[in-house]
C-alpha cells in the first residue's frame, strides 16, 4: 500500500505541477521517466503533461514517455496515452512505435485498458495508425463488456472522419446499426450518437430508423445518461411516423423528458413534439391542444436559468412562436425583461413580446415597452422605440394607443428616442394612410433634433 501522505506533503495536488520550470528541468526529467519507482515515473509523467498543457515545448521527450507505456499501472497508461494524443501529429514516425503496445492494451484483460486503448487509437489521426486500428476496434465492438462496446462506437465515428471509405469497407456502419439493439442503454446512445455523427458529416441518411429500432431507442430513452437521451431524441425528431397514431404514442412515451433538469434533454423533447404535432394534423384537435398546454410550463421553466442557456431557449421559443402562437400566448409576463438581463437576452424578449402582443395584453405591454425606453442602454432603448411601432402595425385597434405613447417618449426630447420615434412613426403612416396626420405638427416641432440620415429621410 502506498503510504500515507503528511499534511505538509502536497501529493494530494497536482496544482504544484504546474509550478515553473528550472533550468536543466529536461534532464531532470528525462531521469524520473526512467526511474524504477514507479510513484516518480508516474510524477515524472504529470510534470511533463503540466509543461504541455501551458503550452512548452516537450516533444524531446517522446522516446522516453513512450518508454513508460509498458506498465499495468491505468493512471500512468492514461497520462502517457494523454501525450501521445497531443504529439502524435508532429511526430507520426515516433508514434507507429506506440502501434504494439495499443494492439496489446486492446486484448487486455481489464475491459478499462482495452477501451483506453481503442479510443486513444482513434483519437491519434495519422493515416498510418487507422490502418492498424480496425482489428482492435472489430473486437471491440462485440466485445463482452458495455463500456468497451460504448467506446468503440464513438471510435467508429472518429474513424470515418479520418477514413470513410475504411469505416464502409469494414462494415463498421453494419455493426453500429447493431448496437442500437444493444441490450446496455448507454451501448444504444453512443451508437446513435455515432451515426448521427456521420450523418453530419457525409450528409446522408445512415441511421435508417425501422420501426424495431424504434421501440429500442424508445426503452433505451429511460434508462441512458442524459446526453445519450439528447442523442436519441434529435434522432427521434428526424423520423417521420408511419400515420398520426404512431406519432401520438411516440410523443406520450418522449413527454416526461419535459420534467427533465438538463435544459437540453427539455429542448430536443421539445423539437420531437412539435415535429410529430405536424404529423398529427387537424384531426386530432384536443390531443393537439392538451400538448399545446403540456409545451409551455417547460418553456417557462428554462427562463429561469444562467443568461447563456436562457438566450439559446428564447431562440427556440422565437421560432416556435412564429409557427405555434397559441402555446405561450397567456405566458407573455415571462419575457418581460428584469433589470438585470444581459442585452443579448433583453433584445430577444423583445422580439418574443412582439409576437405575442395581442388586442388583449397590449395595454400591459405599452406600459413595458414605454418603461424600457426610459434605460441607460442606448440600443435597447432604440429597439423598444421600434417595438412600440411594430405594435401599432400589427394591431389596428391599438395604433392609436401606440401612437399616444410614442408621443410621450418625443416630448421627453430624449435626440435617439425622438429619431428613433419618427423612424417608426414612418411606418405607421404607410400602414394606416390618412389616419394619423394630426401628429405632424409635433413631429415638425422637433426638426432641429434630428441629425440622424434614417430619420431625417423619414421626416
Amino acid at each position: 500500500m502506498a503510504p500515507i501522505t503528511g499534511k505538509g506533503d502536497s501529493g494530494g495536488s497536482d496544482s504544484r505541477f504546474f509550478t515553473t520550470q528550472k533550468k536543466g528541468e529536461m534532464h531532470e526529467l528525462r531521469m524520473e521517466l526512467h526511474s524504477t519507482d514507479r510513484t516518480a515515473k508516474v510524477d515524472a509523467v504529470k510534470k511533463v503533461i503540466a509543461s504541455m498543457t501551458v503550452g512548452k515545448d516537450v516533444s524531446m521527450l517522446f522516446t522516453d514517455v513512450l518508454n513508460c507505456v509498458q506498465t499495468g499501472n491505468i493512471e500512468l497508461k492514461k497520462l502517457v496515452y494523454l501525450y501521445l494524443i497531443n504529439y502524435a501529429k508532429s511526430q507520426p514516425e515516433l508514434t507507429l512505435l506506440a502501434v504494439n503496445t495499443f494492439v496489446k492494451d486492446a486484448n487486455d484483460p481489464n475491459p478499462l485498458i482495452r477501451a483506453l486503448a481503442v479510443r486513444t487509437m482513434g483519437c491519434i489521426r495519422v493515416d498510418r495508425i487507422t490502418e492498424y486500428l480496425c482489428e482492435p476496434l472489430s473486437r471491440a465492438l462485440r466485445d463482452e463488456d458495455p463500456y468497451v462496446r460504448k467506446t468503440a462506437a464513438v471510435c467508429v465515428a472518429k474513424l470515418y472522419d479520418i477514413a470513410p471509405g475504411l469505416v464502409q469497407e469494414r462494415g463498421f456502419l453494419e455493426v453500429l446499426h447493431d448496437l442500437i439493439s444493444d441490450s446496455n442503454p448507454s451501448v444504444v446512445a453512443n451508437g446513435v450518437a455515432a451515426l448521427s455523427e456521420i450523418a453530419e458529416t457525409s450528409g446522408r441518411d445512415v441511421m435508417k430508423i425501422s420501426a424495431a429500432v424504434l421501440q429500442k431507442l424508445l426503452a433505451a430513452l429511460n434508462e441512458c445518461t442524459e446526453w445519450g437521451q439528447v442523442f436519441i431524441l434529435d434522432s427521434l425528431a428526424k423520423y417521420t411516423p408511419a400515420d398520426a397514431r404512431e406519432a401520438e404514442g411516440i410523443i406520450e412515451r418522449v413527454t416526461p423528458r419535459l420534467q427533465h433538469a438538463n435544459s437540453a434533454v427539455v429542448m430536443s423533447a421539445v423539437k420531437v413534439i412539435l415535429a410529430y404535432m405536424e404529423v398529427m394534423g387537424g384531426a386530432n384537435a384536443d390531443a393537439i391542444r392538451n400538448l399545446t398546454r403540456k409545451l409551455a410550463p417547460p418553456l417557462v421553466t428554462l427562463l429561469n436559468s444562467e443568461p447563456e442557456i436562457q438566450y439559446v431557449a428564447l431562440r427556440n421559443i422565437n421560432l416556435i412562436v412564429q409557427k405555434r402562437p397559441n402555446i405561450l400566448e397567456d405566458e407573455i409576463r415571462v419575457f418581460f425583461c428584469k433589470y438585470n438581463d444581459p442585452i443579448y437576452v433583453k433584445m430577444e424578449k423583445l422580439e418574443i413580446i412582439i409576437k405575442l402582443v395581442s388586442e388583449r395584453n397590449i395595454d400591459k405591454v405599452l406600459l413595458e415597452l414605454k418603461e424600457y425606453a426610459t434605460e441607460v442602454d442606448v440600443d435597447f432603448v432604440r429597439k423598444s422605440v421600434s417595438a412600440i411601432g411594430r405594435c401599432a402595425v400589427k394591431l389596428e385597434r391599438a395604433a392609436e394607443r401606440c401612437i399616444g405613447v410614442l408621443l410621450e417618449l418625443i416630448k421627453t426630447k430624449v435626440n435617439y428616442v425622438v429619431q428613433e420615434s419618427v423612424i417608426v412613426i414612418k411606418d405607421i403612416f404607410r400602414r394606416y394612410p390618412n389616419r394619423y396626420e394630426s401628429i405632424i405638427a409635433t413631429l415638425c416641432d422637433n426638426l432641429d433634433t434630428l441629425d440622424e440620415p434614417l430619420a431625417k429621410a423619414s421626416m
